[in-house]
């Protein structure tokens, strides 16, 4: 018998570059259960199962939402969730020509030793949990490691960036792209100096250990914050939170990375879709960069709906006009 290999599936490269390339970005609606609850009860909708499912089912079913988009994040409970149409949430986006993504890491705890520094958690039984992902349609994979600049420390960035490294792997044998998410927070009155800092041990240990585990980088999606003065200091304009960016980036990021796609750090819309746009003008990058934002996009639409059913249609057309306004910033 004669087995015939298939040469038509993805390569993690390739979907690496769908995720981060021709002016479309990833957005972020991972939130866990209890951050969702959360947001849903701010604005005076009740938490309950069904009301994080419709919200989720009002982003991804927005029309026009993948002229913007090219892959969302959910969270466990989402990913397993069903539409109401019966069609499950990965099938749904693909079908919608958007990527389906999933958290994997389980949060974060404070690092024995570190002084105040977290870890995130979420190794344990990670590679079954990869593999039913993969199974059940997931195209990536996200894992988030917290920095606090005040904290950070060559330890607390070794031992997240071993833990980056090992998820990436992991991520990578089950053919799901991981997305390396390395976040240096910008709570505090922190200057730029700092950030920049920060942000270059976190992210030059992050790559030393990727190598170390042999992670391929054509098929990794770097999800990086901008280098910004703490939200307590005076603020920088975007040409310099732009310029102060890349130069962290051109020394730690390797030129084989697939592609940049930045968190937005709880700013608002207008200055980071700014800053990136200040960022993709620079010419001589070798990675693209775009845009993973979460609250910036979806907060007005969450307000916008408040739980009505009746409100879903204006709901979707703010959430499309800011993925619009982010995706307008790499054209």
């Amino acid at each position: 018998m004669t087995t015939t290999l298939r040469t038509d599936l993805p390569t993690l490269a390739d979907t690496a570059r769908r995720m981060a390339h021709a002016g479309r970005g990833i957005l972020a609606a991972d939130e866990s259960i209890k951050t969702m609850s959360s947001r849903l009860e701010q604005e005076g909708i009740p938490s309950s199962e069904k009301a994080r499912r419709d919200y989720r089912e009002l982003l991804i079913t927005a029309d026009g939402l993948s002229d913007s988009v090219s892959g969302v994040i959910w969270c466990d409970e989402t990913f397993a969730q069903d539409l109401s149409d019966g069609r499950p949430f990965p099938q749904a986006a693909r079908e919608l020509g958007i990527l389906p993504g999933i958290k994997v890491d389980t949060g974060t705890s404070k690092l024995p030793g570190g002084g105040g520094a977290l870890i995130t958690e979420g190794l344990d039984g990670l590679g079954d949990r990869l593999a039913s992902y993969a199974e059940r349609g997931a195209a990536f994979a996200k894992w988030r490691a917290v920095f606090d600049v005040a904290t950070i420390t060559l330890y607390s960035a070794r031992a997240n960036g071993h833990a980056l490294a090992r998820y990436a792997a992991l991520s990578q044998q089950h053919g799901i792209v991981p997305i390396v998410e390395p976040e240096v927070l910008c709570t505090g009155d922190h200057n730029l100096g700092a950030s920049a800092q920060a942000s270059s041990l976190a992210l030059s240990v992050a790559f030393d250990e990727l190598a170390q585990a042999d992670v391929d980088l054509s098929g990794i999606v770097l999800k990086p914050n901008f280098v910004t003065p703490g939200l307590d200091a005076p603020a920088a304009t975007a040409r310099t939170v732009a310029a102060a960016t890349f130069g962290v980036l051109s020394d730690t990021v390797p030129p084989a990375v697939a592609g940049i796609a930045f968190l937005s750090g709880g700013q608002p819309t207008s200055h980071v879709c700014e800053a990136l746009r200040e960022l993709h003008r620079l010419g001589d990058r070798p990675w693209p960069v775009t845009f993973s934002f979460g609250r910036a996009l979806v907060s007005d639409a969450l307000s916008a709906w408040g739980g009505d059913a009746r409100n879903v249609a204006t709901a979707q057309q703010i959430l499309v006009d800011n993925c619009r306004q982010a995706g307008q910033a790499i054209r």
